[in-house]
């Protein structure tokens, strides 16, 4: 299956919140990354499934929120309370993987997506605005 968009991970995303990823799941973690780029490759069709949902639609970008598991783990993608939240730029045929996280790394608890949105706004001044 041939690729559909470009995938790169923003500076923020791989100093936070992945390395804690790669610390924690070593090798396993390689897999599910490869994984990710995979899925966000063809996220149209991966918009399709029930492990990503469009949370912002602006025309030009769509924010997306994915739900991903750790390979070789038995949890499901959702009790994982793994996700990704990631930039669609549809005109210009890219994905930016914005953040990577886990729900226990959020302190709030209950007010996850208020908190990942303030995260976005504070740290990435080119999508505050969608907000």
């Amino acid at each position: 299956m041939e690729s559909n968009y470009s995938v790169q991970i923003e500076a923020f995303a791989e100093k936070h919140f992945i390395k804690n990823f790669k610390k924690k799941y070593n090798s396993s973690w390689d897999v599910t990354l490869r994984a990710i780029f995979f899925q966000l490759e063809h996220i149209d069709n991966f918009l399709q499934t029930d492990k990503a949902i469009t949370i912002i639609d602006s025309g030009e970008v769509k924010i997306i929120k994915t739900e991903f598991k750790i390979a070789g783990s038995k949890e499901s993608a959702k009790t994982s309370g793994n996700r990704c939240i990631v930039a669609w730029h549809i005109k210009d045929r890219f994905v930016s993987i914005l953040l990577v996280y886990s729900k226990t790394d959020l302190t709030s608890g209950n007010k996850e997506t208020e908190e990942w949105k303030k995260i976005i706004k504070d740290n990435y001044s080119n999508y505050k605005d969608l907000f």
